[in-house]
């Protein structure tokens, strides 16, 4: 399928003589890459110079070389079944980078720059993260070619070292596999030495993690009396707010604006989906929108985690950073005063959802509509404990032969 070969250009340049090429064929798509030499066409036959051109036995062990090596490069990709283009070889073939952006870091930071241009700045925080993580491992000149199933392996070994545990390194590895991917699509390296193929990303599964309350543990901290406990109350309501409406999430909540309260409905936009919800307004929902109706304050946000209009994009990240911080600080200690034996975060309310309505009999197809999944799975991953829980009870009664 792919053929090698020397040829001379087919214009003559002004002294007459016409420039040696490397020719490539491939799939019947025809490359010329150009050698530094040239000859007069009378000097040039069967893809070497003749005895008539006066360095012809030189000249002839360089093409020799070049032809070795072009087979070489082609052997390579054959036994590691790359689907290489011609560009990818020529990448290859000339041992450097065909764009200014030579460096991960440099691309990295690129990359970055145009994340944080774009608004999108949890983003650039992720591709910064794994920046700074590779700089502490890595030389500083590192170039994507470096980036081999060897590096991954050792950045792995590496990252444990610094105890990352599943979760981390599966982020660090995803961003660098999609800053790669990035590279390849701008020409900045060739997929011939593509690593994530035989680098498996998929292997840094985290162990799961019980996020979900039971209908007990979700009672107890309902049923709270935070008389003495006023500054937990924001974030008692902002937890309820997101059980009761669907698991809302909590960049949702903070976004959340009176405009987007018509009648007795919500509806708004989930920022990670962007899919339209309309959600029916339930009674203690109303409450907690009543009380904070009533509160003094000089924006159209519902929630006082956003205190004013017209933030930046940056300026609302940092905003959320911060509170999301103290709301999950507080979740905790909401579930110490309802003696829950379980970490609270910003998620348990979304799991929870799921999990209850799902012990109320109510079918998970349903489920994962009303919650937005786009995929049935990410909803069966989010009840699989509780499913492993209704296994093992019902495994129980094996006691009972």
């Amino acid at each position: 399928m792919t053929s090698i070969k020397i040829v001379l250009g087919g214009k003559a340049l002004s002294e007459g003589t016409r420039a040696v090429y490397l020719q490539i064929i491939k799939n019947r798509k025809r490359k010329l890459i150009a050698l530094g030499l040239r000859c007069k066409e009378s000097d040039f036959a069967n893809q070497e110079f003749k005895k008539t051109h006066p360095n012809h036995m030189k000249r002839n062990h360089l093409l020799n070389i070049i032809k070795t090596k072009a087979y070489e490069i082609i052997d390579v990709f054959m036994l590691k079944k790359v689907n290489y283009t011609l560009n990818d070889f020529e990448a290859k073939f000339r041992e450097k980078p065909t764009s200014n952006s030579g460096t991960v870091a440099e691309f990295c930071q690129e990359i970055i720059d145009e994340q944080l241009k774009s608004g999108r700045i949890s983003n650039a925080k992720t591709y910064r993260d794994t920046k700074v993580s590779l700089s502490k491992y890595a030389k500083p000149n590192l170039r994507f070619e470096d980036v081999t199933v060897a590096f991954l392996e050792k950045y792995e070994a590496y990252l444990r070292s610094e105890n990352n545990q599943d979760g981390g390194i599966s982020v660090k590895m995803r961003t660098l596999r999609a800053l790669y991917n990035k590279a390849i699509t701008r020409k900045i390296v060739g997929l011939g030495d593509y690593p994530f193929r035989e680098y498996k990303i998929s292997k840094l599964k985290p162990k799961p993690v019980k996020r979900a309350l039971t209908l007990d543990e979700f009672k107890r901290i309902k049923e709270l009396d935070l008389s003495g406990k006023e500054h937990l109350l924001d974030t008692y309501n902002i937890f309820m707010f997101s059980f009761y409406t669907r698991g809302m999430n909590y960049v949702d909540i903070m976004k959340l604006r009176w405009s987007n309260i018509v009648g007795d409905t919500i509806i708004y936009n989930r920022s990670k989906t962007k899919g339209k919800f309309l959600i029916k307004i339930l009674p203690l929902v109303r409450g907690i929108l009543d009380y904070y109706k009533a509160q003094p304050t000089i924006s159209g946000y519902i929630f006082p985690i956003l205190m004013r209009d017209g933030m930046t994009p940056l300026q609302i990240s940092y905003r959320k950073q911060k509170m999301l911080k103290v709301y999950n600080d507080q979740l905790k200690e909401l579930a110490a005063l309802a003696g829950v034996d379980k970490v609270l975060t910003s998620y348990v309310a979304r799991h929870s959802y799921a999990t209850i309505m799902k012990g109320m009999g109510v079918a998970t197809d349903l489920i994962s509509e009303s919650m937005g999944h786009a995929d049935l799975k990410v909803t069966q991953a989010y009840l699989k404990e509780f499913e492993n829980e209704v296994i093992d009870n019902a495994n129980d009664k094996l006691l009972d032969i």
